[in-house]
């Protein structure tokens, strides 16, 4: 079993910038994607960036070039940094794990709010 534990999240102004990490309890070898969603007030849960085993990224269309995605398997870390933030970035933000390549996600943590609000 995994746990994922998210930590980071807070006010930001708009402009802004904000790294969150995602503390995996277990080893993150044997999961091949790690992801981070986000789930606004009155919205559907969407990507917001996920990355494979192997270091291959993809990014939601809202946040492309503006966030970036990174893993460390020795530390079971995973890293959303996101820059140049907007009010419409304000979510709640979950970190994802899976085992396989494809599919559902096996494992999810509580979230971290994210507001950007001047």
């Amino acid at each position: 079993q995994v746990q994922l534990v998210e930590s980071g999240g807070g006010l930001v102004q708009p402009g802004g910038s904000l790294r969150l990490s995602c503390t995996a309890s277990g080893s993150m070898f044997d999961l091949d994607t790690m992801g981070w969603f986000r789930q606004a007030l009155g919205k559907e849960r969407e990507l917001v960036a996920k990355i494979s085993k192997i270091s291959n990224t993809n990014y939601g269309d809202a946040v492309k070039g503006r966030a970036t995605i990174t893993r460390d398997n020795v530390e079971n870390l995973v890293y959303l940094q996101m820059n140049n933030l907007k009010p419409e970035d304000t979510a709640v933000y979950y970190c994802g794990a899976r085992r396989m390549p494809w599919g559902d996600y096996d494992y999810w943590g509580q979230g971290t709010q994210v507001t950007v609000s001047s």
